[in-house]
């Protein structure tokens, strides 16, 4: 059984970097810069929080591709940070990845929800979260990744999927994970059955010390049912962190799922980032 990364170095890269700062009683975006294939989008909203929005050209990776996005939120800045679209990974012999490297400062808010990863058949695709917290700094990151194409009978078709997840807080690690989907491991479509999306949802940090409390009273008050449609789980980390997963028989449930879990965001944010969604 093998855990490597795709098997030869990407061939095109793109970088972008996103700086967040407090200004009065609001956060501006500071620095957008983005090189091909990938861009950022900075619409304006009406709560006191920053938007930012990520894309690449193309509508999703092809062969070889190489994203890196360096994230820095300053301290007391409140930042929103997702995707204009769902990461699709196409065939990809050599493979594709994406890196995503956020700082967060003292008493600052980074909410980093994406879109769902769809991984075709042939892909191979690796993808690295690494976050790092200020003392009172908070957090919230969703990542949900599913079967690919189910409608054209492509299920759990990929070759190699790998996501890494990495927190620190001050100068202790909270989280340290990896997660690999490989069919050299037995074949996926047997080993995920009838389930056809996987979400984790993190939530770390003092501004969300009461949506934590909730959200753990929920999951687990939630009655144990054969051949649920949908089976969460609640995993406390400590006093600072809250780690929910999710698996779901339907991506549109799992999706309006990991949404619900996050209804506390608008009111912190000022504004709702999913009411101009379709």
């Amino acid at each position: 059984m093998s855990l490597s990364p795709p098997r030869s170095t990407p061939s095109r890269a793109g970088f972008a970097r996103l700086a967040f700062e407090r200004s009065g009683p609001h956060t501006v975006v500071r620095t957008a810069l983005a090189h091909s294939p990938l861009r950022l989008l900075t619409p304006r909203n009406h709560g006191h929080a920053a938007w930012a929005y990520t894309s690449s050209f193309g509508g999703g990776l092809v062969d070889g591709d190489h994203l890196h996005l360096d994230v820095d939120v300053a301290p007391s800045a409140t930042a929103w940070l997702s995707s204009q679209g769902a990461n699709r990974v196409y065939r990809s012999p050599m493979g594709c990845r994406s890196d995503v490297s956020a700082r967060v400062g003292e008493d600052a808010l980074l909410a980093f929800v994406p879109d769902p990863t769809a991984c075709f058949t042939g892909a191979r695709y690796a993808q690295t979260f690494d976050f790092t917290l200020a003392p009172g700094a908070s957090l919230v990151f969703a990542d949900v990744v599913t079967c690919g194409r189910s409608a054209s009978g492509e299920r759990w078709a990929f070759e190699h999927y790998t996501s890494t997840l990495k927190v620190t807080l001050g100068d202790r690690a909270l989280v340290d994970e990896r997660w690999v989907l490989e069919p050299g491991h037995g074949a996926l479509v047997e080993r995920l059955g009838r389930f056809e999306a996987l979400a984790s949802v993190l939530l770390v940090g003092p501004a969300l010390a009461v949506a934590r409390t909730e959200l753990l009273a929920r999951v687990t008050a939630l009655p144990v049912t054969t051949r649920a449609d949908l089976i969460p789980s609640a995993s406390p980390l400590g006093t600072h962190g809250l780690l929910l997963r999710a698996a779901a028989v339907s991506v549109e449930a799992l999706v309006h799922t990991t949404r619900d879990w996050l209804a506390f965001l608008p009111p912190l944010l000022g504004d709702d980032p999913w009411a101009r969604r379709v």
